[in-house]
């Protein structure tokens, strides 16, 4: 009774600097969830891919979708749970991955392979002979949809040197759109994605090793409640972002699992409004409660997979890849309450409402960040700390120029393996009613001399 009771003691008092300042959010907003916990009728045009992944994420998935609409009734729900089923037998336990799948009449096809085969199949064979096949085609294997046509698995299977396994199916497939993303879901889950293009941002708590272990656990706790409550804020304003997070020990990388241009700049700002929470809840606390927090943002590629425990595969995401150890390198060099931006050039994709694949050619961080502020209206009207927010601005930082403008600076970055990379100084300002403006970043003439852009 005495450890459950300091058990208390501790938890209120990790979350007791928090709670005078937690915002009148309207946490019982409606969403995609809460119709279908609550059996209302919903039409398949109003799941986006949130939505979509979202109800797939909920074990068991298909125990979700019975307020959804009327193509999906018992048997096609009892038919998607036999083959969750049997694709967590082929996965067993992670032993093997699951590459990709096609549709047959009355079952479908996967291709499995050992996990560690990804590797095998494009390494250099017995007296360095050129591997058996490209690193570019496995690439191409494991990123974007899964789903396959007949010949395409026939023509994989005979690559890989693999025969298809064949799952039978209780009912035909329907093949509509929920059916389809929920399979694919599925097959993910079980295997390795490579993402070529994914933003990611990156939060580190200042000072976090020379903290003690209780501090640190409050400071987390703080930093955890600020994503928490900036997602909310950003669902009140309409702005969808369905975000994942993975720890780095001294604080969490933050990603979007949505794909595309809009998604990457929803991430950007959810960025802000998280450092925003945090700059109010750090004005307010007298104690070591709130972490100072420093943050960097980047696009890049990386590898999606979940981890096993147990007996299934755990519902959250893990990222490694360029764009995590890019971001690891330049948060060394941030200073204390520093906002970094990384110097990427990248081609963005996404899908339209039809299904059409859209590219975004050549974006970089310059492009990008003017992308970002041109859509702030839509964060108009938020409120911080009970104060409506009236403008938000975003920018790089420079030096001022003989005609007034201002120049873009280019910072370099030097690793401890003696890498050099590029980031640029990032300064966010939130202008509110009646309270004073909330300045995020820091500024130019604080940071040691680099070359402009």
């Amino acid at each position: 009774m005495a450890y459950v009771n300091s058990l208390a003691v501790l938890i209120t008092l990790a979350l007791y600097t928090r709670v005078d300042y937690v915002d009148q959010t309207n946490c019982g907003r409606e969403s995609t969830i809460v119709k279908v916990a609550a059996g209302k009728s919903m039409e398949l045009d109003e799941l986006s891919q949130s939505g979509i992944r979202r109800i797939a994420d909920y074990s068991p998935y298909l125990d979700q979708l019975a307020g959804l609409a009327q193509q999906m009734g018992l048997r096609q729900r009892s038919n998607l749970m036999h083959v969750e089923t049997a694709l967590r037998n082929h996965w067993c336990l992670g032993q093997n991955s699951i590459l990709s799948w096609a549709a047959l009449d009355q079952s479908i096809l996967i291709l499995v392979v050992p996990h560690y085969a990804i590797a095998d199949y494009t390494s250099p064979t017995e007296g360095n002979m050129p591997p058996r096949l490209s690193a570019q085609f496995i690439t191409e294997l494991i990123s974007g949809d899964r789903q396959l046509s007949i010949s395409q698995m026939q023509k994989v299977s005979r690559l890989l040197e693999v025969e298809p396994i064949n799952i039978r199916l209780r009912e035909p497939l329907v093949g509509n759109k929920v059916e389809t993303q929920i399979i694919e879901k599925m097959i993910r889950k079980y295997g390795i994605n490579y993402v070529p293009s994914r933003a990611v941002t990156l939060f580190d708590i200042v000072g976090f090793s020379l903290l003690t272990p209780f501090e640190q656990m409050t400071q987390l706790n703080s930093l955890s409640y600020s994503l928490n409550s900036a997602h909310a804020k950003m669902l009140e304003q309409d702005v969808n972002i369905d975000f994942a997070r993975s720890s780095s020990g001294d604080g969490f990388y933050i990603w979007n699992r949505d794909q595309g241009l809009e998604a990457n700049v929803n991430l950007y700002h959810f960025m802000h409004i998280v450092l925003a929470d945090n700059a109010i809840a750090r004005s307010k606390s007298r104690t070591k409660a709130v972490p100072r927090l420093r943050a960097c943002f980047h696009v890049g590629s990386c590898y999606e997979f979940h981890q096993a425990e147990g007996l299934n595969p755990t519902t959250h995401d893990f990222i490694v890849g360029d764009v995590t150890i890019e971001l690891a390198r330049m948060i060394d060099a941030a200073l204390p309450g520093q906002i970094l931006v990384g110097d990427f050039m990248t081609d963005i994709e996404s899908h339209t409402d039809t299904g059409t694949l859209h590219v975004e050619p050549n974006i970089d961080a310059v492009t990008f960040l003017e992308r970002a502020q041109g859509n702030l209206s839509q964060l108009s009207g938020m409120e911080l700390s009970g104060e409506r927010v009236t403008a938000i601005k975003c920018y790089l930082t420079g030096e001022r120029m003989s005609d007034g403008h201002f120049d873009i600076r280019r910072l370099t970055i030097k690793d401890k393996h003696g890498l050099s990379r590029v980031a640029f100084n990032a300064k966010v300002n939130i202008y509110r009613e009646l309270a004073r403006p909330i300045l995020l970043g820091i500024q130019d003439k604080k940071l040691p001399a680099a070359n402009p852009a």
